[in-house]
């Protein structure tokens, strides 16, 4: 703790001099071209095993470097690749989500505070994550065992380039690549002294982001290392700062706000049937609330200070969630490598990255009885005796009744927070060189990981249900330190010592380890006609521990929030691969060289039993200009900790019941009643892993092009052009994941069929009190589409030199299908569903200019348009397409316009000794605010693919000496 004090005090002197700043926008130089490069030795390039001096057009991968990082504006690596065509939604900083709605299905938790990727819109877990060409330990956010990576644990001033395979690669490197590969490089040595500061804002709310960073690192005949100390911080912004995000759905007020308000609801029958209390109570049934006055004392004796509960009593939670959660950063990392001898290096890296963040939410809600709780949870079976001091009815409301419902907001409380604090250890050491073998040269290295990622979460403002039982039940068994509870009424009924006795701090933990020892050699065995046959071979062990810990008073179901399990578990794995590439023809006609590679890798689970996958490549430069490549692989994702061994918690999802106000038929013979209106819009799912899961498999293939045509080279006009195209297609089978919970509903009424009812309860009133959605291996994937970039780079010319970067991804198909029934799942391809979508077209498009000591740039970025269920907002104007019923959308359709972003950045090297850059811009510079979503959970957009609302301004200034 100590030295983590040190840490902060000690960049913190280095962050306080970020100036607060201006804003720019990102260029994005995603594929470089152009540059003269040089160096020949033989090195490794993701997607490939075999070290080679030539690797051009190998594997369709992208690369960023810490330049294009730097250009972009953005603090986090995360929020840089997030940007880029091949990624689909994931989570990021943008997302308030933690404890608002509970755990997602996969065991993994919230993961608040975190910034994942997921390449080909197939998910986070699906895409494999790796820092030197080496596993990185996933992300641990005090809520779940997660199978992702948190790029936040991974600064970006240790960066030195960011490689992307964007095809599937677990004959390389095992389980999780079926999307891709992200393979981040980190910087190995650097001459002298290096300062970095950085300050933006948004122009809505404060959200100021400072950013610093020193650096050293040297050289000599022996050593060479490199060490790095960052900080960075970025504040909140309130959702009350930005008008869409003010009330629970875009454009429709308080029609979704929540039943619990800070003036008591309140559902029941009354002892004497025939007695309607003044109206209050037809046919013997109160749908009541307090008056919007608290008398002093409590509430008016029944019927007194009561009236019949209606929208414009719901309560207005949006205000208090964030738009952008608040996060501090400090990392310290370093690595050196020392040549024992001219063919033998010994490495040694570590870094120590703290993180603490905030989700905030609205004062908890306290639900008791049938109407409003789950089955699971206490609160289903919690009344109020009539011996209770504040009771105003002169009567029991009786907790076992199907009928009895009581909410309450208890504002004074204050609101929920959730803190974070996630520390990620991180050491490698080995041994690496080359030998060389009866002429043939053969590179091998040996290396040890071992990697932690320790959290914890604290939440304030979080009640103990069970010591509200106490407080409401018969006086008599209230004593001390029972204090007798008066949740009657409005704000001020419920004092201090009230408080002091419902209230707790909750403290809940997570961990996840990871560690490996590898082993590698490739080299050229013998030579073939059309060159030399390369091979590579290897070993990798792995063991995976993870464990979530929630608070004992959550364990044991007496927490008023969200109730979950712990989670602990773990499993091992041996691995043996390898890689070969066969020169078939050089120097022909049409074939100025045809390679075809090939790889195998074979793995044996402690827990699944063992996998054997393949890829197989082709590379035919048929002449200069013109390079032909195709992959072929098969893939393989095994369970994660939390999808394994995550136990059971629960999701409060945004659903709308279609049996309310539409008693079908279908709704009578599931047991709900003429009338049925559905009280609160989040139903409780519950959720957990499953041990009998078996492992995704894939098929991917990819098929491209590129083209540098010489005719375009060192002309008036061009000094190069490149164009390169492929498409792709990959096919998962056994995907784990749990139904749509939504569709899964709306099939269920419809059909009837026990496939999808199968799991869903309702009480006696017709509300759902149960929902089991568990995970499983429901079904297969389909995805397939298309990439283009394309590069120019102009020569230099009289008034400076032009680059033009360009990269589009065109998703034909995205298919998820459910083996059990043959229904398909709503996430598809335009189309938005629980807070993603898939857009059919991402696009960047870069210009840049540079001229002397000046470079300026400006970049586009473009979403097409997208599709969503107007749900809760059926009715109102906000819904574009009442009468566009297509693809089950039941209640409407609601277009979300395509979307274009404008970024501008400038740069001045200053004419001095030093080597001193000053740099600024602005992101969104034309003020594009983000497309309204009526099904989004919270915030009214969709936080996953698209900005925050407002510009961005920055300004940063780096030194070398």
């Amino acid at each position: 703790m100590r030295s983590r004090r040190f840490v902060k005090v000690a960049v913190n002197a280095l962050a306080g001099a970020v100036l607060s700043a201006l804003y720019v926008a990102p260029a994005l130089a995603q594929d470089r071209v152009g540059e003269d490069i040089q160096k020949l030795q033989a090195i490794e390039v993701t997607g490939s095993r075999i070290k080679k001096a030539e690797v051009e057009g190998q594997t369709p991968v992208l690369t960023i470097t810490s330049k294009d990082i730097e250009a972009t504006g953005l603090g986090s690596i995360g929020d840089v690749i997030q940007r880029l065509s091949v990624s689909g939604s994931s989570l990021n900083t943008k997302f308030n989500s933690a404890g608002n709605f509970g755990f997602p299905p996969d065991g993994g938790g919230v993961g608040s505070g975190s910034t994942t990727i997921s390449l080909r819109n197939l998910g986070a877990k699906r895409t494999l994550i790796l820092v030197d060409g080496v596993r990185w330990v996933n992300e641990s956010s005090a809520s779940g065992v997660s199978a992702a990576v948190d790029l936040n644990t991974i600064p970006a001033s240790i960066v030195d380039r960011i490689e992307i395979l964007k095809d599937g690669a677990s004959s390389l490197y095992g389980s999780d690549a079926i999307s891709g590969v992200i393979n981040i490089i980190t910087k190995k040595k650097q001459e002298g002294l290096g300062l970095h500061v950085y300050g933006g804002g948004y122009s809505v709310g404060d959200g100021k982001t400072y950013s610093g960073n020193v650096s050293l690192g040297g050289s000599t005949d022996k050593l060479d290392f490199f060490m790095d100390i960052s900080r960075f911080k970025q504040n909140e912004i309130s959702s009350a700062d930005w008008a869409g995000s003010r009330f629970p759905v875009p454009g429709t007020g308080l029609a979704n706000a929540s039943s619990a308000t800070p003036y008591t609801r309140y559902l029941f029958d009354t002892p004497d049937p025939t007695n309607n209390y003044g109206g209050l109570c037809p046919d013997g049934f109160c749908n009541i609330t307090a008056n919007g006055v608290a008398p002093p004392g409590g509430v008016q004796p029944f019927p007194g200070g009561f009236h019949h509960f209606k929208r414009a009593d719901r309560f207005d939670f949006a205000p208090f969630n964030l738009l952008l959660t608040p996060q501090d950063r400090t990392g310290i990392f370093a690595q050196g490598t020392y040549h024992i001898t001219d063919h033998v290096n010994f490495y040694l890296k570590g870094l120590y990255n703290t993180r603490d963040s905030t989700n905030q939410a609205a004062p908890e809600p306290i639900f008791l009885g049938q109407q409003f709780c789950q089955a699971i949870d206490l609160c289903y079976r919690v009344g109020v005796d009539k011996t209770n001091p504040y009771n105003p009815f002169g009567f029991s409301l009786d907790g076992n009744s199907p009928d009895f419902g009581m909410g309450r907001r208890p504002i004074e409380g204050g609101p929920r927070i959730f803190k974070q604090t996630v520390d990620t250890k991180y050491y490698a050491t080995g041994l690496n060189g080359d030998l060389t073998f009866s002429d043939h040269q053969f590179f091998w290295d040996v290396n040890y990981v071992n990697s932690t990622n320790n959290a914890t979460q604290t939440v304030s403002g979080t009640y103990n249900i069970r010591h509200i039982m106490n407080g409401l039940g018969p006086i008599a068994q209230c004593t001390a330190p029972c204090v007798p509870l008066n949740l009657f009424g409005g704000p001020g009924t419920i004092t201090r010592d009230m408080l002091n006795y419902i209230l707790f701090n909750e403290n809940d933990r997570s961990k996840q380890k990871l560690e490996m020892w590898t082993a590698n050699i490739s080299g050229n065995v013998f030579q073939l006609p059309a060159g030399s046959l390369d091979i590579a071979a290897g070993y990798e062990h792995r063991k995976l521990d993870g464990s979530y810990t929630p608070d004992s008073i959550v364990t044991a179901g007496d927490s008023n929030g969200v109730p979950s399990g712990p989670t602990a578990g773990g499993y091992s794995v041996n691995e043996f691969y390898v890689e070969v590439n066969a020169p078939l023809l050089a120097d022909m006609a049409f074939a100025k060289h045809l390679d075809l590679s090939a790889a195998s890798r074979y793995s044996d689970y402690s827990n699944f039993g063992s996998t054997t996958n393949n890829k197989l490549g082709l590379r035919w430069q048929m002449f200069e200009d013109l390079t032909l490549r195709g992959t072929w692989a098969e893939g393989f994702r095994a369970p994660s900790i939390g999808e394994l061994f995550g136990t059971f918690s629960r999701f409060d999802a945004t659903l709308t019941d279609p049996c309310a106000g539409n008693v079908t038929a279908n709704c009578l013979a599931l047991g709900v009643p003429a009338g049925f209106t559905q009280n609160n819009p989040q139903i409780s799912i519950i959720t957990g892993g499953n041990q009998h899961l078996s492992p995704e498999t894939s098929k991917s293939s990819t098929m491209g092009a590129i083209y540098s045509p010489s005719w375009a080279e060192n002309t008036a006009w061009s000094q190069k052009v490149d164009v390169e195209l492929t498409y792709y297609k990959i096919k998962v089978d056994n995907a784990i994941q749990a139904p749509a919970a939504q569709t899964q509903l709306n099939r269920c009424v419809e059909t009837l069929d026990p496939l999808y009812c199968h799991g869903i309860t309702r009480a006696g009133n017709g509300s759902i009190n149960g929902f089991n959605n568990t995970l499983r291996n429901l079904g297969r994937i389909d995805t397939h589409g298309f990439d283009l970039g394309l590069n120019w780079l102009s020569p230099e010319m009289r008034f400076g030199h032009f680059g033009a970067n360009w990269q589009i991804t065109y998703t034909s198909q995205y298919k998820a299908v459910a083996k059990d029934t043959g229904a398909r799942e709503p996430n598809t391809v335009g189309i938005e569903v629980a807070d993603s979508g898939i857009p059919r077209i991402r696009s960047t498009f870069a210009a840049t200019w540079g001229l002397a000591d000046w470079s300026a740039s400006w970049t586009v970025r473009y979403l097409s348009h997208l599709v969503e269920d107007c749900g809760g907002a059926a009715g109102f104007p906000i819904c574009s397409q009442p009468d566009n019923t297509a693809g089950g959308r039941a209640n409407g359709s609601h277009r979300l316009g395509a979307t274009t972003y404008h970024d501008a950045r400038v740069t001045w090297k200053l004419p001095v000794r030093y080597n001193i850059s000053v740099s600024g811009g602005i992101n969104n510079i034309f003020d594009k605010d983000p497309p309204a979503c009526v099904s989004c959970s919270l915030n009214g957009y969709d936080a996953s693919n698209y900005d925050l609302p407002g510009r961005f301004g920055y300004i940063e200034a780096s030194v070398r000496f």
